[in-house]
């Protein structure tokens, strides 16, 4: 099966099994998921949502979170990863909301990444779960599974190449979609220690069933 054929039949599989899709992530407004996703960071979503419902009822926008101090938003998410540092960027970001953007989340790349502890994956994840934009977002799963299903070359070695090659290959409409088809399938289904394969819809000519990688 050539690439073209690959991507066209991984498409119609999730079209069909998966139609809607979205973060697993919890939230109630644009900030609410910003928030979120810069704490999901190497943390696991259901991990996030268990401590955000007490942290959106104490800081549910970016004003009541400025006024807040780093020590006193640590204390709500100590149990996710790196709560030091996510509490430090967290009361930036908002200070910055407030300061240069009348408390509003920007819906651009560009000004997205101006915020603490924003990187190009969460501007992503952002506009296209937030604002409906044409993009993927790639973590670690994404990277693995795009990788694993030979969606990318091995060239492609970093998270900004990944992002390109699929969305050269991936109709535009569909790409947000793809984002999420393809971390769901990581989570799981190609999991990073021991894939199910026995469950995966790709198996018959999933490159690294027939060459024995590792990736």
């Amino acid at each position: 099966m050539n690439k073209k054929d690959r991507y066209q039949y991984i498409i119609d599989y999730f079209k069909e099994e998966m139609p809607k899709v979205t973060t697993e992530l919890e939230f109630g407004s644009v900030f609410q998921l910003l928030v979120a996703v810069v704490l999901s960071a190497q943390c696991t979503d259901k991990r996030v949502n268990s401590i955000t419902p007490q942290l959106f009822e104490r800081y549910p926008d970016a004003k009541s979170m400025a006024e807040a101090e780093p020590d006193e938003v640590y204390e709500y998410i100590k149990s996710v990863s790196y709560p030091n540092a996510k509490s430090q960027h967290l009361v930036s970001m908002a200070r910055m909301l407030i300061s240069d953007f009348n408390g509003e989340v920007p819906d651009t790349m560009d000004k997205l990444i101006k915020l603490p502890g924003v990187g190009r994956k969460t501007a992503n994840v952002i506009q296209a779960v937030a604002f409906g934009r044409s993009v993927i977002a790639v973590d670690t799963h994404v990277f693995r599974v795009s990788h694993r299903l030979g969606l990318v070359t091995r060239k492609a070695n970093t998270p900004l190449k990944v992002e390109s090659e699929l969305m050269a290959n991936i109709p535009a409409e569909y790409a947000t979609d793809a984002h999420h088809w393809l971390l769901l399938h990581g989570r799981y289904v190609c999991t990073s220690r021991k894939p199910h394969c026995e469950k995966c819809p790709f198996d018959h000519f999933c490159p690294k069933i027939m060459d024995g990688s590792k990736l």
